[in-house]
């Protein structure tokens, strides 16, 4: 997983902008503060697509380059990548058995596996996606 930094801005009469500043023509919107984590992960692979691997700069360089926006009022912010490998690897850990339980009830209600439903409710909590 790769973390990118981005420029998040809000004017008075619109929603919260994102930007990238490693990635032109990357961008993404939200109505809340709390819908910006997972429109700008869905804007990061959305983005990368279409576009080769682009490896993030340090922080430092993403602070000097949106000097003017952070001036100006915009916060930075860290956006998880997550990318999909295409392959499955066998892992074990262990859980409760009352988690396990709630597990399997919630996946066979969304007709997932037990790893499928585990999978997605990794990468939406590594997402922000909590809904």
């Amino acid at each position: 997983m790769k973390t990118y930094i981005a420029v998040v801005h809000k004017d008075a009469d619109s929603a919260w902008g994102v930007s990238f500043p490693d990635l032109p023509g990357c961008f993404s919107a939200a109505d809340t503060l709390d819908e910006v984590l997972p429109t700008a992960c869905e804007a990061l692979s959305l983005w990368f697509e279409d576009q080769p691997v682009v490896p993030p700069r340090d922080l430092d360089s993403i602070r000097v380059a949106a000097a003017t926006d952070l001036a100006e009022g915009a916060f930075l912010m860290a956006v998880p990548h997550v990318t999909s490998a295409g392959r499955s690897v066998r892992v074990n850990i262990s859980l409760d058995r009352g988690i396990v339980d709630a597990i399997d009830t919630a996946a066979a209600g969304r007709n997932l596996t037990r790893s499928a439903f585990i999978a997605e409710a990794a990468r939406n909590e590594i997402q922000g996606t909590h809904g």
